[in-house]
């Protein structure tokens, strides 16, 4: 099911006003995953879509919407989907693509039938996908947790040794304007992205999970405006270019994160100095 309504980003100076559920009914997305169901949701992030398919007895298909303004879905769209979840295979346009947990697959512009299905039912995969409008077509490919370009960073120290994950990137799997690839902490720390930027060419889309009963702090706002999200497993946050996007939690975790844009630069940001923040 694709929600009917967009997702409208306020202004940031109205976000300064906000109280703690007006800032969830705006910037978070908890209902991602529902069994036997795909679950999306429309932005105006740069007309990003975000959803979770839980396929488990049967496949499901990516169905069409009316917000798409064309034939079929991805008639001028591309997709990514990483597995949270146990194994489980992509179908795009018949090319069957074997998505193993934390597994991403890539779906280009022009592909007229993507189907989801699990491997095990009693171990369903759970594929959270990011959409956005594309302008050529890239083909179907799928890549494995341990195929990404890794990037370690930070100290246990600091409480914020992690490895970064990309799948989609000008370097990896080949998108037109998708970027795409999950963090993993390690045991012991809990910072992300600390200290935080912005980037104002791109907007990003942060999905949490691996917490199991953990919660998890989001920073988000101006850097001298900052408000605070409280989020639990398998719970997306969305941030405009002008906010920050960092988070704490109770313990180590996992999130995916997706931009979409002016350019496909990873390091493209605006740093912010942590003595700066308010």
């Amino acid at each position: 099911m694709l929600e009917n309504s967009i997702r409208r980003m306020p202004r940031p100076q109205g976000v300064a006003q906000m109280d703690p559920q007006e800032l969830r009914d705006n910037f978070m997305v908890t209902n991602l995953f529902e069994s036997g169901q795909l679950r999306g949701t429309f932005t105006d992030l740069d007309r990003l879509v975000l959803g979770g398919v839980f396929p488990t007895e049967k496949s499901i298909e990516l169905p069409n919407h009316p917000e798409t303004g064309r034939g079929f879905f991805l008639e001028q769209r591309e997709l990514g989907a990483i597995n949270v979840g146990g194994p489980g295979v992509v179908q795009a346009d018949g090319k069957i693509l074997s998505a193993s947990s934390w597994s991403c697959v890539y779906a280009g512009v022009g592909t007229q039938k993507l189907i989801f299905e699990s491997k095990e039912p009693k171990n369903p995969a759970k594929f959270f996908f990011l959409s956005c409008p594309a302008h050529a077509p890239h083909p179907a490919a799928v890549m494995q947790r341990d195929e990404a370009a890794a990037m370690p960073l930070g100290s246990t120290a600091g409480a914020n040794q992690r490895v970064i994950r990309k799948f989609i990137h000008a370097g990896g799997i080949r998108s037109c304007q998708l970027v795409m690839g999950f963090t993993e902490l390690a045991e012991g720390s809990v910072w992300n992205t600390f200290p935080p930027h912005t980037h104002n060419r791109r907007t990003e889309i942060y999905f949490y999970f691996d917490l199991g009963d953990r919660v998890l702090a989001h920073f988000m706002g101006e850097p001298t405006a900052t408000r605070h999200l409280w989020v639990q497993n398998e719970q997306a946050v969305l941030s405009p270019s002008w906010s920050i996007h960092s988070g704490c939690g109770t313990g180590n975790y996992k999130f995916i994160w997706g931009m979409a844009g002016e350019n496909q630069t990873f390091d493209d940001m605006d740093a912010v100095k942590s003595a700066n923040l308010r």
